[in-house]
């Protein structure tokens, strides 16, 4: 073989080995376009066959996950102990309630709720798809009926609540706007005064806590520090995403009993 074609076969194999790619580089590719993301996933949101509950009675909640092409997501993580974790509040967030719906297969969702008024609400859901990224999806829904007359959102005069026997204070060290922001809870029997130290685990944590604006749009689902004890405290670090008026729900339990201690702030 002479030179000139030596050189050009050897300039092909080069060219060839330059735009190829290694084949674990080809994997993760694969790997990441078949990642489902928030992006690529859709709800669908039933109650009771076209929201003809009446209110102060069960309804069914109904929520079917899909990806953005429409075919059903089957397979879930578990998250924080649960499949997926529901979140129902009213308009007026004077209603909450957190409750983990029953997988029925195919990627849907069912649980039965005890909406206390007609009006709108807002349903969270919280929850990871298997081989993909844990995520949030949110819906406002309307009852039919007599909705209750609002509640007016007033941000607290003190983070001193009592709650079942409870006395519950809540520290803030800080309340800007996209700041490490550490909320602390200290908890005392209300009649006795001495510190409460048989919190049990919650959701595989000391507690849960829930932030949502008082317009409903900005949700924050807050994990708690990892390693903490029984009590008298419970610590969680969140971050607030805009300025405002947001209500703090935060969940705990004693003896086998989930109890809920609500909060209103205002972040400047």
């Amino acid at each position: 073989m002479n030179k000139p074609m030596m050189f050009i076969l050897f300039m092909s194999i080069l060219l060839s080995a330059c735009g190829s790619q290694p084949s674990w580089e080809n994997e993760e590719i694969a790997a990441a376009s078949d990642r489902i993301m928030a992006d690529n996933v859709e709800t669908r949101w039933t109650i009771e066959d076209g929201q003809t509950s009446e209110p102060g009675r069960e309804a069914l909640i109904r929520l079917e996950i899909r990806k953005d092409g429409g075919k059903p997501i089957e397979a879930f993580d578990i998250n924080h102990e649960k499949l997926l974790h529901l979140i129902v509040i009213s308009k007026d967030l004077s209603y909450f309630n957190h409750v983990h719906p029953e997988y029925k297969g195919n990627g849907v969702f069912e649980i039965a709720n005890d909406f206390p008024a007609g009006g709108e609400y807002r349903l969270i859901a919280d929850f990871k798809p298997t081989g993909g990224d844990s995520m949030t999806k949110m819906e406002w829904v309307k009852l039919g009926g007599e909705p209750a007359a609002p509640i007016p959102v007033v941000p607290d005069a003190n983070w001193d609540k009592t709650v079942e026997g409870k006395r519950v204070r809540l520290s803030i060290d800080r309340l800007g706007v996209n700041e490490d922001t550490t909320l602390s809870f200290f908890f005392t029997d209300g009649k006795t005064g001495q510190p409460v130290t048989d919190l049990q685990p919650y959701l595989g944590a000391i507690g849960h806590v829930v932030i949502l604006s008082e317009d409903g749009e900005r949700y924050v689902h807050v994990h708690a520090e990892k390693g903490q004890g029984t009590g008298p405290n419970a610590v969680f670090e969140t971050r607030f995403p805009k300025s405002g008026v947001y209500k703090i729900w935060g969940q705990f339990q004693v003896d086998n009993h989930v109890f809920t201690v609500p909060y209103v702030v205002n972040v400047p």
